[in-house]
């Protein structure tokens, strides 16, 4: 018996039929899942007050790659924070810094809502 293996997209992570893209069907080296994912989110930041009075930002709606997404957060901002329960916590009100940031990293202004 032949052994079939299976290959992984190195752009999206997604299977690979030869060397098209089982999810977007595009050829591997042209891959655009991740845009299209990135570009169907809605994003809302908003600050809510917690123990002692603090600021803390709130990022909802990045679901993909939200870990890697929460650490670059942090270090552009230079701040602690975290990724839980689908939205990631930043310590401090920055919601002001956060549009230009997102925008960078390739989200679109018309996804991202500041509350």
């Amino acid at each position: 018996m032949k052994k079939i293996v299976e290959h992984t997209c190195s752009k999206c992570g997604g299977s690979l039929l030869g060397n098209i893209c089982a999810k977007c069907g595009l050829p591997q080296d042209i891959c655009a899942c991740v845009g299209i994912e990135q570009s169907t989110q809605k994003i809302r930041i908003f600050v809510e007050k917690r123990k002692f009075n603090k600021p803390i930002t709130i990022v909802e709606g990045i679901t993909d790659n939200a870990k890697e997404v929460s650490s670059q957060l942090k270090r552009h901002l230079a701040t602690g924070g975290t990724f839980k329960k689908g939205h990631i916590e930043l310590l401090g009100n920055h919601r002001k810094r956060l549009m230009e940031i997102l925008v960078k990293m390739g989200y679109s202004e018309n996804q991202i809502e500041i509350i």
